[in-house]
C-alpha cells in the first residue's frame, strides 16, 4: 500500500521512482478497466521493472469505463466540458482529500501562501454546469484566501473591472484566473495597467472564439492587461494534479506528477527531450483511479524536466485546459 504521506512528501527523482512503481502495481491488483489494458498490451507486475515498461491509459477510457482502483465508494464525478451531445468523460472520485491535498500543495509551491492572495474567479462556461473539477478547486482557493474581495464572476464584467483595478492599486496581490476566451474578452471591454496582479489562464475557448496558437493569445493578453508574463495552469478532469506556467507556456510539475513524452507513430516508444510527440501524465494522486495517462495532447519536454503542450492530435471534441490547437 501506498499512503497520501509517501504521494506527497515525495523529494526525489529515486523516491518518485519507487512510488510510481507501488502506484502501478496496486492499481494493476485493484483496477480492472487498467488490468484488461495491460493485459492486451502483454505487460504484467512482472515484465514491469521501470517506468518506461508501464502503459498509459489512453484518456478516453474514461468516456467509457468506470476507472477506479478500489471498492470504496465514489463520493463526487468530475466531468468534462463538451460540446453538446458528446460524450464527457467521468472521473469517478472516491476521496477528495487526495484531489485538495494535491492543488493545495502545488499552489503553495508555485505561488506561496494563498492567503496571500485576492482570488477572481472568470470561469463562466464551468460554472454553467456541473461536476467541473477547476470549479472545485478555485471555490477550495477562494476560500483559503480568507479574503473578502475573493470571489467568482460570470458575466458582471464591470464589476470585474472595478474589483481588478482597485485592488491592484491598493497593492493588493491578486490571482485572476479564467477561462481563456472570456479573458479575451475582458481585455476588449478595458485596457488595464496591472501591476500586483498575475493572469492565469486555464485554456479553452469553448466554441466561443476561433483558437489560436499560445505566442498569440499571450501577446493579446499581456498588452491587454498591462503584465509581462501570462501565466497557465495545465490540468484536466481525468487528472486530480496541476502543472503551472509562470510565463512563455513553459510549465512544471509538482513533486509526484511527472510528464513522459511518447512516439506519435508507436504508443509504446518514448522520443528524446525537445522533439515532439504525444503527452503522458503520470499522476500519483490518481492513487484511487489510474495514474498513467495518454492524452490527446502534443507537447515538448526539456531536459530541466519542464514542458510544453503544442496542440491535439485532432481538432474533434475540444474540451478541457489548456488544449489550444495549432
Amino acid at each position: 500500500m501506498v499512503s497520501a504521506a509517501d504521494i506527497f512528501t515525495i523529494s526525489s527523482k529515486k523516491e518518485f521512482e519507487k512510488i510510481t512503481m507501488k502506484v502501478f502495481r496496486h492499481q494493476y491488483d485493484n483496477n480492472t478497466v487498467y488490468r484488461d489494458f495491460c493485459t492486451l498490451l502483454k505487460r504484467d507486475k512482472q515484465n514491469v521493472k521501470r517506468i518506461y515498461d508501464i502503459p498509459f491509459l489512453p484518456i478516453q477510457f474514461f468516456k467509457s469505463h468506470e476507472v477506479v482502483s478500489t471498492t470504496d465508494s465514489v463520493i463526487e464525478t468530475f466531468t468534462s466540458s463538451g460540446t453538446t451531445g458528446a460524450i464527457t468523460s467521468r472521473h469517478l472520485v472516491t476521496d477528495l482529500s487526495y484531489y485538495e491535498q494535491s492543488f493545495r500543495m502545488a499552489f503553495s509551491q508555485f505561488y506561496g501562501n494563498i492567503e496571500d492572495y485576492a482570488v477572481l474567479a472568470l470561469l463562466p462556461s464551468y460554472l454553467d454546469r456541473e461536476g467541473s473539477s477547476l470549479i472545485y478547486m478555485v471555490a477550495d482557493l477562494i476560500e483559503g484566501s480568507n479574503n473578502p474581495d475573493s470571489g467568482f464572476y460570470l458575466r458582471n464584467y464591470d464589476e470585474l473591472i472595478t474589483k481588478l483595478t482597485t485592488l491592484d492599486k491598493e497593492g493588493q496581490n491578486v490571482l485572476l484566473i479564467g477561462v481563456t476566451y472570456a479573458l479575451l474578452d475582458l481585455v476588449e471591454k478595458q485596457q488595464f495597467s496591472l501591476s500586483n496582479t498575475i493572469i492565469m489562464e486555464t485554456g479553452g475557448m469553448k466554441g466561443k472564439r476561433r483558437e489560436m496558437i499560445r505566442e498569440e493569445l499571450h501577446e493579446i493578453l499581456c498588452n491587454g492587461f498591462g503584465v509581462s508574463k501570462i501565466h497557465s495552469e495545465y490540468g484536466m478532469t481525468e487528472l486530480l494534479s496541476q502543472a503551472y506556467s509562470l510565463g512563455d507556456g513553459i510549465f512544471e510539475c509538482p513533486p509526484w506528477m511527472d510528464i513522459l513524452i511518447r512516439d506519435t507513430e508507436d504508443a509504446l516508444t518514448y522520443i528524446d527531450y525537445g522533439k515532439t510527440g504525444g503527452v503522458n501524465v503520470i499522476d500519483l494522486a490518481n492513487y484511487n483511479s489510474c495514474s498513467f495517462i495518454a492524452t490527446q495532447d502534443l507537447g515538448k519536454k526539456y531536459p530541466n524536466q519542464s514542458f510544453e503542450v503544442l496542440g491535439r492530435f485532432d481538432n474533434s471534441d475540444i474540451r478541457g485546459c489548456n488544449l489550444m490547437v495549432l
